[in-house]
């Protein structure tokens, strides 16, 4: 295993710096061209990438947002019902703190009838 490891291992060779010629700089160097043309593609595959970056995050963020609202608008809606039952008197009172309002309405309302002088009120 480890002869066929070092058969197989990728040898680099140092070639003299004068040894290279104008056709061997062509061959082996890019163009400016080149350079600009693969310079923007990467720059549009990172723009690519930033926006399907920005779509999936900004999808789970209202999804999030959504899932939040309907959890604080379902509560305030059932506090709100919880505190109206109360206050007609509907559901008994939470630790001795009695709202209900319908007695007391009730009873002002039937004392204030009986104070009418009904028949002042037919002649």
């Amino acid at each position: 295993m480890i002869k066929t490891f070092i058969r197989d291992f990728p040898i680099t060779t140092v070639t003299n710096p004068r040894d290279f010629t104008e056709q061997k700089i062509k061959d082996i160097a890019y163009t400016k061209e080149q350079v600009d043309v693969l310079i923007a593609a990467a720059v549009q595959d990172a723009v690519d990438q930033a926006r399907e970056i920005d779509e999936a995050s900004m999808a789970k963020h209202n999804r999030d947002a959504t899932v939040i609202s309907m959890i604080l608008g379902f509560t305030t809606l059932a506090l709100f019902v919880d505190g109206l039952l109360r206050l007609l008197g509907i559901i008994p009172p939470f630790m001795d703190l009695d709202v209900n309002i319908l007695e007391k309405i009730e009873s002002d309302i039937i004392d204030k009838v009986r104070n009418i002088p009904i028949r002042k009120l037919w002649h």
